[in-house]
């Protein structure tokens, strides 16, 4: 604490509470907002489902509060850093701090240390709290608002080592059951082993697939064994689980850092088609934090100068880039998983983008 008090100056206390103290109450408004048009649009599902008010608030918003505070952080911290500074600029706060020999770049310091701040909970968020919370939300959605919504997934082709391919004409996810399932295991080139199910069903407690009229044919050389069974059920271990099948779309958002490695790891043996949707997961995780440099940047260097018609303009503009921003993020993450851009350069391009446009706006701001 010694150490903060001789390095922080009042200037910078002063700022940093403006920042932060802006930052937590509009995010709190918006949120406010965002949940009250979100209830009034599901009210017909958590009636129908039959839910207390309660379950509500323990199943949905306890998941999906965090979800919108992690949308709305890059767009909340532009405003916040856009409204404080231009009110400063208007109330001539700000010529008198570089006229009294204050540097532009340490005038930025206060301003840099709360995007750390801001940094560091967006990025603590990411990794340990949002899978978290996102699994709250997506059970509940796939259960209760999504439960008329397609839930089945079908002509699987799956790889799970060099030489094991499975495949599964149509599997419930509901249920975790996948019905007419084959698993072909070769040594080179030459089929060993053919095993065929009727149905292959999730067992939770045992963690095994449990197969049901099935038939093993093996093959050696130019012998071959047939075996039927027909009556009684086959456990077997197998290198995957019911979410490599899942027809949701909100799966890989749930994941844990790990969870996600792990999957990255064997989808690279797989080749199911979804790597670069798990590659964005992952960086996006790691980079998107970074906006909140860079839209406080861009945010001090278009709101420090005094212009007519107060905090208006300023305010306008802001709000205009920090909506193309999240635009450019949702372009970037479309051609990433449907256009075949690299992930790790779409979700570092709009960071890009957004810097060196604040590096240029900041070139030509007052100082």
């Amino acid at each position: 604490m010694n150490f903060i008090k001789k390095r922080l100056k009042i200037i910078d206390a002063f700022i940093i509470g403006k920042y932060l103290g802006t930052f937590m109450f509009t995010l709190v408004l918006f949120v406010v907002i965002i949940v009250i048009f979100d209830l009034s649009e599901k009210l017909d599902d958590f009636l129908n489902a039959d839910l207390t008010f309660w379950q509500v608030i323990t199943r949905y918003y306890a998941g999906s509060i965090p979800f919108y505070v992690n949308m709305l952080s890059p767009l909340i911290n532009f405003i916040a850093v856009i409204f404080f500074t231009a009110k400063m600029a208007d109330q001539t706060e700000i010529v008198p701090i570089l006229s009294g020999g204050v540097s532009f770049n340490r005038f930025l310091r206060p301003y840099f240390i709360s995007a750390t701040i801001i940094f560091s909970a967006n990025l603590a968020s990411n990794l340990y709290v949002l899978p978290y919370t996102n699994r709250i939300k997506n059970k509940f959605e796939n259960e209760v608002v999504k439960k008329n919504d397609p839930f089945t997934k079908s002509n699987i082709h799956m790889k799970l080592d060099s030489n094991t391919y499975i495949f599964i004409d149509n599997f419930d996810n509901r249920t975790n059951i996948g019905y007419r399932f084959s698993l072909d295991r070769f040594k080179g080139d030459v089929l060993q082993k053919k095993l065929m199910a009727e149905n292959i069903a999730w067992d939770s407690v045992k963690r095994v697939w449990k197969m049901s009229n099935y038939t093993v044919r093996t093959i050696n050389g130019l012998k071959e064994h047939m075996f039927y069974g027909t009556t009684a059920q086959k456990d077997t271990v197998l290198d995957m689980r019911p979410d490599d099948f899942s027809a949701y779309e909100n799966v890989f958002v749930a994941m844990s850092a790990r969870e996600l490695s792990d999957k990255i790891k064997k989808e690279k043996i797989r080749g199911s088609g979804i790597m670069n949707d798990l590659l964005f997961e992952q960086y996006k995780r790691w980079f998107h934090p970074l906006s909140a440099y860079i839209l406080t940047l861009i945010g001090v260097a278009l709101s420090s100068r005094k212009v007519r018609g107060g905090v208006g303009l300023p305010l306008g503009v802001g709000i205009i880039l920090s909506f193309a921003y999240i635009v450019f993020n949702q372009f970037a993450q479309m051609f990433s998983t449907k256009g075949g851009l690299p992930p790790l350069l779409a979700v570092l391009l709009p960071t890009i983008f957004f810097g060196l446009l604040g590096i240029y706006l900041l070139r030509r701001a007052p100082k």
